[in-house]
């Protein structure tokens, strides 16, 4: 069972969640040998990715001194599905064990889903990506809004909306922060561009070039310039004008252009990719909508 200290950060959810598994008197539950033939891992789990060392590692103890906890699984039409303890099970299939020890639970399946998430969420471990696939689960599958998600996690709106940005990349870059090869703050500057061929080029770029986010950032805003077709080249913007966009930059996390004219008059242009940005541009204004 995960600690209160562990839980730290993500609101109430998670608490009521696991609340739920802790009223029930674990002295009375039966604890079972499954056969990990008939177990099948949580189709809810937001990790993709697992530490084979240390899934290697964790193989050989099991080996030489078994599964010292048990893991929770849910009985399902086929079978077993997992609902905690999903590497013991993989360690356990690697050091060729046919059964294991586990303790059956009856949870729903929105249940279900809430835990594989949010337990995984608490652990601080997920790919940046594999966080953002955490969030989108929630809102699509319960059905649950930006700030229902951030107000149950005890993140803010923009937190939440900045990681749901990145699975608006191409699916090549992508691949990069996965690996983790490419980090979150080079794959939020790639966001500021448009076009998905520029996005992919400047990605492998920053890989095999070592570049850092400021470095990208530059490359990013000479690519956006360099695809702007225009007659005549445009009038060099002062050093007011520029600082202030790159203040705005920071600010909004996204591309910002501010545009003045002879006689005073001008227009401040903030990009944003989709409603949920829009709205996490809002949030950062202060502007309600009903």
């Amino acid at each position: 069972m995960a600690s209160s200290k562990n839980k730290k950060g993500l609101g109430k959810g998670i608490d009521a969640i696991f609340s739920e598994f802790e009223a029930i008197d674990e002295n009375s539950e039966t604890v079972v040998d499954i056969n990990l033939d008939e177990i099948r891992p949580n189709p809810y789990q937001p990790r993709k990715t697992f530490d084979e060392h240390a899934l290697n590692e964790l193989a050989r103890s099991i080996d030489q001194n078994g599964v010292f906890q048990p893991i929770i699984v849910r009985e399902s039409v086929n079978g077993f599905e997992i609902i905690a303890g999903e590497r013991r099970f993989r360690a356990s299939k690697i050091a060729k064990k046919e059964t294991i020890p586990a303790i059956v639970r009856p949870l729903s399946e929105s249940g279900m889903m809430e835990i594989a998430v949010l337990e995984n969420l608490q652990r601080e471990d997920l790919t940046p990506l594999e966080e953002a696939d955490a969030y989108q689960t929630l809102i699509s599958k319960l059905n649950l809004t930006q700030e229902q998600v951030s107000q149950r996690l005890g993140k803010s709106r923009p937190y939440i909306a900045n990681y749901l940005r990145l699975l608006n990349l191409p699916e090549s870059t992508k691949q990069l922060v996965q690996s983790g090869a490419l980090s979150m703050g080079q794959a939020r500057t790639l966001l500021s561009l448009k076009d998905q061929d520029q996005i992919e080029k400047l990605a492998q770029k920053a890989v095999n070039e070592d570049l850092t986010v400021r470095q990208l950032e530059q490359l990013a805003t000479d690519s956006k310039h360099n695809t702007k077709k225009k007659k005549k080249a445009p009038k060099p913007k002062s050093p007011f004008v520029k600082a202030t966009e790159d203040r705005l930059v920071e600010k909004f996390d996204t591309s910002v252009a501010v545009k003045t004219a002879r006689n005073g008059h001008g227009k401040l242009e903030i990009d944003f990719t989709n409603t949920d940005d829009l709205n996490r541009i809002l949030d950062i204004l202060g502007i309600k909508l009903d």
